[in-house]
């Protein structure tokens, strides 16, 4: 059994999940609730993860991997039909673009989060917020740009519905939709997938 240290809030262990689950093999995943954040370390990734960051995943064999893109590829390499990775072309750079681009706006998002919850009130940097909402704007225009309707599920389609997720799940009053009208439309369809609607993030009573 596969072990993965996650948080049911955490996009980057969403996207691990999700993988598994388009791939059909989510059944084979233990996943374990880390208790640490960016304050405090959850010794017991931290064992595992110099990091100490979720997601970690633990194989069979007590190997430790980390972060989500080396989990998610391996996921893919292991699975009995592989697909999310493309193997090379164009089709491999797009998907792991997307995956980029996807994965740098949760890091934008995250750090917002971070400075409005974990830093003292009267230490908040408004400058800095919005410089991360600058990348957080720019990337949702790229996405509308490179995501379309039709494309074929990969690492990078499910990257950045994972990180549009993100957005409606944190960010509820930023109505990236508006702006971005085909994007929202084709997150629309795409977060109705079941590997989407099982993976949806939630707080832990």
């Amino acid at each position: 059994m596969l072990k993965l240290f996650y948080a049911p809030t955490s996009p980057y262990a969403r996207k691990v999940m999700a993988c598994a689950h388009e791939l059909g093999i989510a059944d084979r995943i233990e996943t374990i609730v880390s208790a640490g954040n960016p304050l405090r370390r959850d010794e017991s990734v931290a064992e595992r993860n110099p990091l100490g960051k979720i997601p970690t995943m633990v194989t069979e064999d007590g190997t430790a991997l980390f972060d989500s893109p080396v989990i998610c590829e391996y996921l893919d390499s292991t699975a009995p039909q592989p697909r999310l990775f493309p193997r090379e072309g164009e089709a491999r750079w797009t998907a792991l673009t997307q995956q980029a681009a996807a994965d740098g706006l949760l890091d934008a998002a995250l750090m917002i989060r971070h400075e409005d919850t974990l830093r003292p009130e009267d230490r908040q940097w408004q400058d800095w917020r919005e410089a991360q909402m600058i990348k957080i704007r720019a990337t949702l225009g790229w996405l509308e740009s490179s995501v379309t309707a039709g494309q074929e599920v990969t690492i990078g389609t499910i990257a950045a519905g994972c990180a549009l997720g993100y957005l409606d799940f944190r960010f509820a009053g930023f109505d990236w939709r508006r702006d971005h009208p085909r994007l929202g439309e084709w997150f629309g369809h795409f977060g109705e997938r079941p590997s989407m609607r099982a993976t949806a993030p939630f707080v832990a009573a």
